[in-house]
């Protein structure tokens, strides 16, 4: 195979083919990496420079972690036939986008929208390929390779927003001990609560954007005049997380029972650490058992056949008749 590979290459750029396969590749590579070397994250040290030299850029304002995108123009258009009719289902559509990090209006229209983009656009090339392409298969299988790409672009957004949701709950929980380790240090500090939560939000921002826009949020609402409870329990219900909702209690009823904050703060964020190295430990405990798999399937075949196989060539040539070497 390689042979024929290197006489196709040769026939058609000369003795230096590989030079020029070598030149193409590199070139693809260089242009594979163009677009994370023009959108680098930025350094969490880049800010705090940037602060400390007083420089404000469009992209540290406060439109970087606005919870409302912008409206669709297009697609309220056609509102009436992508908007769910059931209330039930639009409010719960909303939480599940809500929680993946998409909390503007248009977001219930847009994922139906993508929903039946993919869906008839799937069906479409699935009809072309069984009726034309494949013109001699059965009528069930025209029916199979017809209907199952229209079923799969249809349920593909919502399988990749509920996968958002967990990546972003995971995200929020990893950062959760860090943050109130934070918020605790801004309390005792005398900063009052409203205060804090906008400190420890603005701080944690460059680590973990999805808990500072929720805490970001809360302060937000604060200021708009909302109650305090409604406002801590409607971001853990936005969260869908126990630790967030472990926390709302917290803070609910140590200022219905006038206890002190930083008290409270302090035993849980206590424990918030140590849930945290429990995580890790369990990660770290099912680890070997995950290798297990891999190492059976990858590493004990090829020792088999290092071990066993020359003994078996061996045998096979003794009882052919002919001197094993």
């Amino acid at each position: 195979m390689f042979e024929t590979i290197n006489t196709m290459l040769t026939d058609a750029l000369g003795a230096d083919a590989w030079i020029y396969v070598a030149g193409a590749a590199g070139l693809v590579l260089v242009l594979m990496m163009l677009p994370l070397i023009l959108t680098r994250k930025k350094e969490p040290m880049d800010r705090i420079a940037r602060e400390r030299k007083g420089i404000i850029l469009e992209d540290d304002s406060d439109n970087r972690l606005s919870r409302h995108g912008t409206r669709n123009e297009h697609l309220a258009k056609y509102a009436q036939y992508l908007d769910p009719q059931d209330e039930e289902e639009m409010s719960k559509t909303r939480t599940m986008l809500i929680r993946a990090g998409y909390p503007h209006k248009d977001a219930v229209r847009t994922l139906t929208a993508a929903q039946m983009l993919l869906g008839l656009g799937l069906l479409v090339l699935g009809a072309i390929y069984s009726l034309v392409l494949a013109a001699d298969m059965s009528m069930v299988n025209k029916m199979a390779y017809t209907m199952i790409p229209g079923v799969v672009g249809y349920y593909a957004p919502k399988y990749w927003v509920n996968k958002r949701v967990a990546k972003r709950q995971g995200e929020i929980q990893d950062g959760f001990p860090d943050a109130l380790d934070l918020l605790l240090v801004c309390v005792e500090a005398g900063q009052s609560l409203d205060q804090s939560i906008i400190r420890m939000a603005t701080e944690i921002e460059p680590s973990y954007p999805a808990l500072a826009g929720e805490f970001l949020m809360v302060a937000q609402e604060m200021k708009a005049g909302k109650d305090k409870p409604d406002v801590l329990r409607a971001m853990a219900d936005r969260c869908d997380i126990n630790d967030i909702t472990s926390f709302v209690t917290v803070l609910i009823q140590s200022a219905s029972f006038g206890t002190s904050i930083a008290d409270a703060l302090r035993v849980y964020a206590g424990e918030m650490r140590d849930k945290r190295v429990m995580r890790a430990e369990e990660k770290a405990n099912v680890l070997p058992t995950k290798l297990t798999v891999g190492t059976m399937m990858f590493c004990v075949p090829p020792l088999l056949i290092i071990l066993i196989g020359p003994s078996l060539f061996g045998i096979a040539e003794a009882l052919s008749g002919t001197k094993a070497f």
